[in-house]
Formats: C-alpha cells, sequence, structure tokens
C-alpha cells in the first residue's frame, strides 16, 4: 500500500510532501473522507500505538489534557475525529512516517532520497 492520509488545506503538510516525489500514491483528504476503522488499524499494525497516531495539537484536546488515555481510547478520539490524527501519515508498504516532527521528516526525506 502506497498512501498519505493528510488534509487539502494543512500547509505544514504541503511544505513537506511538496519536494517528495508521491504520484504513484493514493492522497486521502481525511477531513473529507472519513478514515475507516480498517485504514487505522493497518496503522497501527505498522506504528506499533495508536498513541503514537494521536495528535495532542488538536483544539479538542485541551478537554482531554487531564484524562489517562488507554490505546483504546485513541482509537475511538481518532475515529471520531480527523483533527487527532497527526499529519501527514505517509505508507509506503512497511514503513509509516507519521507527523511533522524534525526528526520524522528527516527520516521521510532519507527514505525518499531527498
Amino acid at each position: 500500500m502506497r498512501k498519505v492520509y493528510t488534509l487539502s488545506t494543512c500547509d505544514t503538510s504541503k511544505r513537506i510532501l511538496k519536494p517528495l516525489n508521491l504520484k504513484d500514491f493514493v492522497f486521502k483528504d481525511i477531513k473529507k473522507e472519513q478514515i475507516s476503522v480498517e485504514e487505522l488499524d493497518a496503522m497501527h499494525e505498522l506504528s506499533g500505538s495508536f498513541e503514537a497516531l494521536f495528535s495532542r495539537r488538536s483544539r479538542s484536546y485541551s478537554r482531554l489534557k487531564n484524562k489517562n488515555l488507554s490505546e483504546i481510547d485513541y482509537r475511538t478520539l481518532i475515529l471520531k475525529d480527523y483533527t487527532f490524527l497527526k499529519r501527514p501519515v505517509i505508507i509506503d508498504g512497511d514503513k509509516i512516517f507519521i507527523g511533522n516532527q524534525k526528526k520524522n521528516i528527516g527520516e521521510l526525506y532519507t527514505y525518499f532520497g531527498i
């Protein structure tokens, strides 16, 4: 599977993805098309946890800040509200790159030979 989960309106994701040659990838705008259970579970299998996929930058997170969330909670929240998924998520076969942290972007660019 070669897929990119992002928001078409997210300037940060656009900046990250621009130098990559992703013409063979399927893009999914998570605001326009909800993430399926199967897609999220596949991301979980590659990443090892739902927490790794969970964005604490979401505006909705402020009401959850003091709660002790479980893996099931992270999964449920991401499925209910697209803003809880870190962006972008890039899947190339058995490789996954999650979010916009410098370390992740460095690994992503190295993987793509940039």
